[in-house]
């Protein structure tokens, strides 16, 4: 049972039929409502102009508006954002908009990069030829204030986990994100790779989806959202069966062995490598789909070509694209990326090895927007030691 009545901004439209129904509201208005919200992306009740008087004011005093506060924009050299966004109780988290560079293979690099693209992408292109060429953007959002996952190369975890976001939290991001694009960009995918581990708040991250890609808001289509997880097995296979694999899955992986993985990502020693690898040859991936694994390269620790032999032993039979993820330095750690000759190399082993392998380009460094940079405001972090 609900322990909390569920935020206007998380209802869903058969939710909002059966609420305003019991009102002896007329069945169309509750169309109405969630298209104002989730197509129109408004939350003041007094700008849905075609509503009754009353039910405006019935809304509003449900609790419907705002649930973000845009703080701050940090904006890169790049033309990356991140947002520091204000929730209601005080606290913040960041969001990041990633729009896509101009350059020879530019795109391809930056869908890679956001693990968003699927591999029916060009099917999408073709059905956009004849349109206006729009800049392409990425946004990657937030579940959690904090996470308690304990990554040892990621920021978001330094004053561990404070709370989980609702899912009009998390979809707020999105309906506040798309309202500030700039002219000419689009909004094209959405992936949960932000502050927090997704599955760990899996009912919210769940219904958040759901409201995301429904036909009636904004419609994102399931190829195009992406979960990203450190590997909590039992939600993996949850999020499979709910979603049937169309929700794209990509995995915090950034070992080959348990010894190393464990090191770098205590919920190894909750789920480890057999498990997990079982729960990704389990998943309902749809045809010409795979599994995106993300592999941070911490220098010293799971960079050496042998490492990337055992990586492309792991995987075996399991269609997956690598993306390699040079460690972006955070105040928390003293671990860093190897260099450029190392990378290379590890990249070459799997490219050979017969796999789409990309090494991630780093974007919004500058303002800590990169993979692992997004923090918790006011975080004291502690500094950690090389391991091993």
């Amino acid at each position: 049972m609900r322990s909390t009545p569920l935020h206007p901004v998380a209802r869903l439209p058969e939710e909002w039929s059966a609420s305003l129904a019991s009102r002896g509201e007329r069945s169309f208005t509750a169309k109405q409502v969630f298209h104002w919200i989730h197509r129109r992306g408004v939350l003041d009740p007094a700008a849905m102009t075609n509503l009754p008087a009353r039910l405006r004011e019935h809304l509003a005093a449900e609790g419907l508006g705002e649930v973000l506060t845009p703080e701050r924009v940090h904006r890169s050299e790049d033309g990356t954002r991140k947002l520091l966004l204000r929730l209601h109780d005080g606290a913040t988290i960041e969001t990041v908009l990633l729009p896509s560079v101009s350059g020879p293979g530019s795109q391809a690099q930056i869908d890679a990069d956001a693990a968003a693209a699927s591999d029916d992408e060009d099917e999408d292109d073709a059905a956009d030829a004849g349109a206006t060429p729009r800049v392409r953007v990425t946004q990657c959002i937030s579940t959690q204030v904090g996470c308690a996952m304990g990554c040892g190369f990621c920021a978001s975890g330094v004053a561990g986990l404070k709370r989980h976001l609702g899912a009009e939290e998390i979809a707020g991001q999105v309906l506040l994100g798309r309202a500030m694009l700039e002219e000419g960009e689009e909004l094209r995918n959405v992936v949960y790779m932000g502050m927090g581990e997704p599955l760990h708040n899996y009912e919210a991250t769940a219904r958040s989806l759901r409201l995301l890609t429904h036909p009636e808001g904004i419609n994102l289509s399931t190829r195009r959202v992406t979960v990203s997880t450190s590997g909590l097995v039992p939600e993996i296979a949850r999020l499979g069966e709910d979603f049937g694999g169309q929700i794209a899955l990509a995995i915090s992986l950034h070992a080959a062995d348990d010894e190393t993985r464990s090191a770098l990502m205590p919920i190894n020693r909750k789920y480890p490598l057999e498990e997990l690898l079982a729960a990704l040859r389990a998943y309902p991936l749809p045809r010409r789909r795979r599994i995106t694994i993300e592999y941070t390269l911490v220098a010293g620790q799971n960079d050496d070509p042998a490492e990337a032999r055992r990586l492309a032993k792991l995987l075996r039979g399991i269609p997956v694209k690598i993306n390699l993820i040079p460690m972006n330095p955070i105040e928390a750690s003293s671990l860093g990326p190897p260099g450029l000759e190392r990378v290379a190399a590890f990249q070459e082993v799997l490219t050979q090895a017969g796999y789409s392998c990309f090494v991630r380009r780093r974007r919004g460094d500058d303002v800590s927007a990169a993979c692992g940079q997004l923090v918790l405001l006011g975080a004291k972090p502690k500094v950690r030691r090389a391991l091993g």
